[in-house]
């Protein structure tokens, strides 16, 4: 059987992303300092799964403590790295603090193991590295602009410490640009927990449906878009939790044609942030209160990818829908408010 470890896997995408490798056949080991998750969420992976995945709080922008879980957890055959720092707006204000979180976590994590011998890493990049493209639908040749934040930065560099470092060991990965996930696990058990104010959209279309939040702000509706306000390619977390598993198969089953290769992973399909809250109304019968807001510092007008490649080379495609992110992600903001998540 073999082993993968999971940076940040008790975060959003990680955690549905331990679920299903589990669901595949692999062993798992987690890694995360907890700075933006819960550790209940183990333990719903394993009441989902049947499965109770090893489970190590760990900083990894620590070094020597990256040297001992590799010390102790023998036989990786492969990483997954989600953990980092996700916050656009955030990233804009405190732009060091992501530099050295997200970049350092990246270095040591591949200097220990080059060091141990692990060989495969799948990369958690984002569509954020495109910027905002001259001509969409973005492909993985696009070429990419400056980024409008150090978020964005740190994910273009952390492409490029892989593109280098797969040239020069015998390190191969896959860097997989995430469009925008949404959504949660048809059970209800794990989704998105953002801690504090959420930094994405649907927690708060979510949390103001329940009424937790009085008011939705949107930013902006004077871009040049069907209805003034940005264009997102929203794809569920369970389709892209997937895309993950079948990335490590095709580095475990030495099936890579390059060193380091790069997929787009979304549906294809931009939507507006309205057409969210009309469709967000019509699906769970409930009215959202918004307001518009001034445009947000970082935002891209229009961006929403092509997934052909992912499709040929990784065998996957995202099956869900719009009405599936929103419902389960409605069914887990009702769960949250019930207080029966973390009982």
């Amino acid at each position: 059987m073999n082993k993968v470890l999971v940076t940040g896997g008790t975060g959003y995408i990680g955690s549905h992303t331990v679920v299903e490798l589990i669901k595949a056949g692999y062993e798992t080991v987690i890694v995360d300092n907890l700075s933006n998750s819960e550790l209940f969420i183990v333990d719903r992976i394993e009441q989902i799964t049947g499965v109770r995945p090893k489970f190590y709080q760990i900083d990894l922008c620590e070094k020597e403590m990256v040297e001992e879980l590799f010390k102790i957890e023998s036989g990786i055959n492969a990483v997954i790295h989600f953990a980092a720092f996700k916050a656009v707006g955030e990233s804009v204000r405190e732009p060091l603090k992501y530099f050295r979180n997200n970049n350092l976590s990246l270095i040591n994590l591949l200097e220990v193991m080059d060091e141990r011998g692990v060989k495969n890493i799948v990369f958690s990049s984002s569509a954020t590295v495109y910027g905002q493209p001259e001509i969409l639908p973005a492909t993985e040749v696009t070429p990419l602009q400056k980024a409008l934040s150090a978020y964005g930065s740190t994910k273009q560099m952390g492409e490029e410490m892989l593109e280098k470092v797969s040239a020069a060991t015998e390190i191969k990965s896959i860097a997989l640009r995430y469009f925008n996930p949404v959504g949660a696990h048809e059970s209800a058990l794990i989704g998105e927990l953002p801690v504090g104010i959420p930094n994405n959209l649907m927690p708060f279309v979510t949390q103001t449906g329940i009424g937790k939040r009085e008011v939705l702000t949107i930013f902006g509706n004077n871009y040049a878009t069907s209805d003034g306000t940005c264009i997102r390619d929203y794809i569920h977390v369970v389709d892209l939790a997937k895309a993950h598993v079948k990335a490590c198969e095709r580095l475990l089953q030495a099936k890579t044609e390059e060193n380091y290769e790069v997929y787009n992973l979304g549906t294809g399909k931009g939507t507006t942030v309205l057409e969210i809250v009309n469709a967000f109304e019509r699906v769970t019968g409930q009215k959202l209160n918004y307001i518009i807001g001034e445009r947000r510092e970082g935002d891209v007008e229009s961006l929403y990818a092509e997934t052909k490649l992912a499709n040929l080379k990784l065998g996957w495609k995202a099956e869900l829908g719009l009405d599936d992110m929103l419902s389960s992600a409605w069914a887990w903001e009702v769960k949250l408010h019930e207080g029966t998540v973390n009982a």
